[in-house]
């Protein structure tokens, strides 16, 4: 069992949560600001996370790495896999569309988490949670009404968007399964280790320019690791070993959300009635999602 109990009020986790919402919707804005390829903004995001988690896993968590089982320590290999996939994809994504099609397309993640359960009976959801995800995904479309691209090269990343909540849906699955037994630090050393050595070693191999950014690239590199991705993703992760995957998939399609907020602040982007309202129907969704999950806890 993980050391960190599941068997605390559901409160702290749920603001724990929202606290990752936050940090994980500036995501895109360090993608924005940071002026290099997209594979090389994802190393350099899941590298400098590796190199702050990982030395500290093994100082203090390495006797949690022997007691684990063939089976759990591949599925955080894999689980590290589909989140460099994730990474690689979505801010791939942000070169060819809008912003806002590239949030809500892959934020699309509890959908394929609701669907991927059903077909390996890895997460079954009820009746409120299914109507949960329509309402979140309803309410993440309103929100980017009017933003979202259909030319060529817009189709190229909505595509690439979708096949980023595809992997981002495995990963979450699978940590899922590993979080009820492994600690918090270890499993996201594990799973930003490999993430990292799949992306560097992608950079690696496609020769691509690693050094000679602006100090604003390096700024948003380092933002993106700390805020977005140890602040941000690993409150996801930590709320795995509390709630479904379901519900934290269902949360995080508060990114749209908390986007365009910032996008209103920082890049003078109008927070229209129409994004006002599809901003409420995702909190009501998130409402429906925490009521249901809570019963079940009870």
């Amino acid at each position: 069992m993980v050391s960190d109990s599941p068997r605390m009020s559901p409160v702290l986790p749920i603001l724990v949560l929202t606290i990752g919402v936050t940090c994980i919707s500036f995501g895109s804005v360090f993608a924005r600001f940071a002026d290099s390829p997209a594979l090389v903004k994802s190393a350099y995001r899941l590298g400098i996370s590796a190199l702050i988690v990982v030395p500290y896993a093994l100082v203090f968590h390495r006797h949690e790495y022997f007691a684990m089982s063939r089976r759990d320590l591949s599925l955080c290999a894999v689980s590290g896999f589909f989140l460099a996939l994730h990474f690689a994809t979505w801010i791939a994504s942000l070169d060819y569309t809008t912003v806002a099609s590239s949030v809500i397309l892959v934020n699309t993640i509890p959908i394929w988490i609701a669907l991927f359960g059903v077909m390996t009976s890895a997460a079954r959801m009820s009746r409120r949670m299914w109507a949960s995800v329509l309402l979140s995904f309803l309410g993440a479309c309103i929100v980017g009404y009017g933003d979202i691209s259909f030319g060529r090269a817009a189709l190229k990343g909505n595509v690439l968007a979708v096949a980023g909540s595809w992997s981002a849906a495995a990963y979450i699955l699978c940590g899922r399964a590993v979080r009820k037994k492994l600690g918090l630090v270890p499993y996201i050393a594990l799973c930003y280790g490999v993430a990292a050595f799949v992306l560097w070693s992608a950079v690696i191999v496609g020769g691509y320019n690693i050094t000679g950014f602006s100090n604003v690239t390096w700024g948003a590199f380092i933002g993106a690791a700390v805020m977005s991705q140890i602040l941000g993703h690993s409150s996801y992760n930590w709320a795995l070993g509390y709630f479904s995957a379901g519900f934290v998939g269902i949360m995080l399609l508060g990114e749209p959300l908390g986007s365009a907020i910032l996008a209103y602040f920082l890049f003078n982007e109008a927070l229209t009635p129409v994004k006002i309202a599809g901003s409420s129907l995702l909190l009501y969704s998130i409402v429906i999602a925490a009521k249901e999950e809570r019963a079940g806890l009870a």
